[in-house]
């Protein structure tokens, strides 16, 4: 989290508001697209792979969970995709999404962190292939060059259909992704 929240202080202080979670999710589709299988769904009889991620992000609504979807966010700076992100989330809780924003997307990502949830399993929604679930930002103990010290992490838990994502493909999603975050490659 320490790259993630250098890099909001960052573009903070040139005037551009952006959440962890916007951050996260322009890391998540830039290691989605190196990351085809995962970027993929799943008809029952082929896997469909995609150029670019079309990222859904869950949004709590009076009428029930909507994901809209930030189509190419790979393709998006954080600014924008930040800007994409309130937008698609306003129109949801008012109800206002066309069928096109919320059909689709070629992953999900799932974030409870802002109600103080650590970590939990997130359902995939077909036909899509995996689903990202990201728990709150906290500080925890972590041991550092043998020392015992207090770091500011998040639990990321990813939750695949295995008849196209084994373990294998998703710890090494995984892995790409947790270095892309670690080092700010954003």
């Amino acid at each position: 989290c320490a790259a993630m929240a250098k890099r909001r202080g960052e573009l903070a202080a040139a005037g551009t508001k952006v959440s962890l979670n916007d951050l996260l999710l322009r890391a998540l589709a830039l290691t989605l697209v190196d990351h085809p299988d995962v970027n993929a769904q799943f008809t029952g009889e082929e896997v469909l792979r995609f150029p670019h991620a079309d990222v859904c992000v869950a949004v709590a609504t009076d009428g029930g969970l909507t994901t809209p979807i930030v189509r190419a966010a790979d393709t998006k700076d954080v600014a924008k995709i930040a800007a994409e992100v309130a937008d698609l989330a306003e129109r949801a809780r008012a109800s206002r999404l066309t069928r096109e924003e919320i059909t689709g997307g070629t992953f999900t990502l799932s974030n409870l962190g802002m109600f103080g949830v650590d970590r939990f399993d997130a359902i995939i929604n077909p036909p899509q292939v995996a689903i990202l679930a990201v728990g709150a930002a906290a500080d925890r103990a972590v041991v550092r060059d043998g020392q015992l010290v207090a770091a500011r992490t998040m639990t990321l838990e990813l939750s695949c259909d295995h008849r196209v994502v084994d373990g294998a493909v998703g710890g090494r999603f995984l892995a790409a992704l947790r270095q892309r975050l670690e080092t700010g490659e954003l």
